[in-house]
């Protein structure tokens, strides 16, 4: 019954968009509307590692470390389009909106760079980039789009990530991390039809 109602929704003629996203996510973005107020944003692609976007941190005998690097992952967000009735004043060709949703988000990262930050007599030390990891967490997103009087759509959307995750840290072991992703800056490119 679960299957036949989505299908049913997903049948109904509704506004899709179909393309990609450039930024601190890289990959396949779909969006699909629920009347001119709600849609669905599915995302799959890759994230670039660096020291201050995405990373797992965690602790170990009271020293804290820290782990980043490259991952893949999916992401959805139920999103609603220029909530509380808010607008942009536009009296030109095309259409402006914004958008606000929360959703969840899931992923695997690979050669990671590890590194514990000392405390007391424990010195702060490298542990190269030889870890990996997995992760689950919750996604919110801000963001602004511009539909041209053509079938294309220009957003930029901020859409950062919370979540929790397992790690192989090398000489740290199997380790329980917390999860953040707070560059989530991305310009998205997508064609739009019925």
């Amino acid at each position: 019954m679960v299957v036949l109602a989505v299908a049913s929704v997903m049948a109904y003629a509704q506004p899709r968009a179909i393309g990609g996203r450039l930024g601190a996510f890289n990959g396949f973005s779909y969006q699909h509307g629920f009347g001119d107020s709600n849609m669905l944003e599915v995302e799959a692609g890759f994230n670039f590692g660096n020291r201050w976007g995405n990373r797992m941190v965690g602790w170990e005998n009271g020293n804290e470390w820290h782990m980043y690097g490259h991952n893949v992952q999916v992401a959805a967000t139920y999103d609603w389009i220029d909530p509380f009735n808010a607008t942009f004043p536009w009296e030109h060709k095309g259409e402006w909106h914004w958008y606000m949703g929360v959703g969840g988000a899931g992923g695997f990262g690979w050669d990671a760079r590890t590194y514990v930050q000392g405390t007391g007599e424990v010195s702060s030390r490298d542990l190269g980039y030889n870890a990996h990891w997995g992760f689950v967490g919750a996604v919110g997103r801000v963001g602004v789009e511009y539909d041209f009087w053509f079938p294309l759509q220009l957003s930029i959307d901020y859409r950062p990530t919370l979540g929790a995750g397992l790690c192989d840290a090398g000489a740290l072991g199997t380790q329980a991390g917390f999860y953040y992703d707070v560059f989530g800056l991305s310009l998205g490119v997508r064609y739009k039809f019925p």
